[in-house]
């Protein structure tokens, strides 16, 4: 097998806590040429003091401000320069082996431009991860799941999804790319901040033709959560704004009306049900994000030039990668709460 370079890149911000389990992970992994860098996103405690007298091996990057997941890494995309570049959270533990069947496989085809390792929680290692699993997906509205996690419903990973399948996108837990295709496809929209970036820059990725894989091979544990609480109105609100936008952006101008509608359809369903469980961070984060679009579509439209001028493949060639009815509908209505019993059912 080849050994190329590869750049492991530890985004953190105040994440001290989880950092000597990350670093010491890395440092026991047994590829030999890798670099590894703490790209560190304007942090307020002594991290980046702390990190270089702890692992003087540890190449540092600083971001004087903090403008969120996507500026950052573009910051480090532009410095690295190895072959492929891993994206990885402060919050994971790699396994030892973790990076030769990445690099194997990735090397095994120059078309494949974002893989992923299989996401195990560090606190039920015997589950799938809630950030990343086996590989995620979307269906044709703009819904992201995951082989192994549907909405709050996570699989225990019983080898059921041991293949090296084609997924839609990657988790940016951690998230292997390779450099030459961001000059394709373009690297992370800092429009979207952070929240749902890995899936349209896969997204992308596919429309400029490239592949993603996940690589369940590969294995590494994750805490999750750390950053921003499920249901939040934080989190609510970054979700629901950045999926309406990357479909604005990435679909073609017939599944761009039709397909978005539908998408507003279930978000204002949820909207509802929220007020009426009493969840009024939820509903306000759901507001707040179709506000922000209406009041940006010129923007939106910029940038849907751009992504359109890069087109290769038409969505017909994508939405073999697509699940063709409603995640939504059929986990909430119809109670499939497993990948297996979705891709399974009849598709409508």
């Amino acid at each position: 097998m080849n050994s190329p370079s590869i750049d492991i890149v530890v985004l953190n911000y105040n994440g001290k806590i989880f950092l000597d389990d990350c670093f010491q992970s890395l440092a026991a992994s047994t590829y030999a040429n890798k670099h590894v860098y703490l790209l560190d996103n304007a942090s307020t405690q002594p991290d980046v003091a702390y990190v270089k007298e702890t692992y003087p091996w540890v190449k540092i990057i600083q971001n004087p401000n903090n403008n969120g997941y996507c500026a950052a890494y573009n910051l480090a995309f532009a410095q690295c320069t190895s072959k492929y570049l891993i994206c990885l959270n402060n919050d994971v533990i790699v396994d030892k082996n973790w990076l030769e069947p990445l690099i194997e496989l990735a090397e095994s085809d120059e078309n494949i431009a974002a893989i992923q390792p299989k996401i195990l929680s560090s606190k039920q290692p015997e589950y799938l991860e809630y950030a990343g699993a086996s590989g995620g997906m979307l269906d044709k509205y703009g819904f992201p799941f995951m082989r192994g996690r549907l909405f709050d419903t996570v699989e225990k990973d019983l080898g059921q999804y041991n293949d090296t399948a084609h997924i839609l996108w990657a988790s940016g837990a951690s998230m292997m790319v390779r450099k030459s295709a961001l000059e394709k496809a373009g690297t992370l929209d800092e429009i979207i901040v952070h929240h749902m970036d890995e899936i349209d820059l896969c997204w992308r990725f596919r429309l400029a033709g490239f592949d993603v894989r996940v690589q369940p091979n590969s294995f590494i544990y994750h805490v999750g959560g750390a950053t921003i609480k499920s249901r939040s109105f934080k989190k609510t609100y970054w979700n629901h704004r950045n999926s309406i936008y990357m479909m604005l952006k990435n679909y073609g101008s017939s599944n761009m009306v039709k397909r978005t509608l539908v998408h507003i359809l279930l978000d204002y369903i949820a909207f509802f049900q929220s007020l009426f469980t009493l969840q009024f961070n939820v509903a306000r984060g759901i507001l707040a994000a179709h506000l922000w679009i209406l009041g940006n579509l010129s923007l939106i439209a910029k940038e849907r030039q751009v992504v359109q001028s890069r087109r290769v493949l038409s969505d017909a060639q994508i939405d073999k990668y697509l699940f063709q009815g409603s995640v939504v509908w059929a986990y909430f209505f119809k109670g499939i709460k497993t990948y297996t019993q979705l891709i399974n059912q009849k598709q409508s």
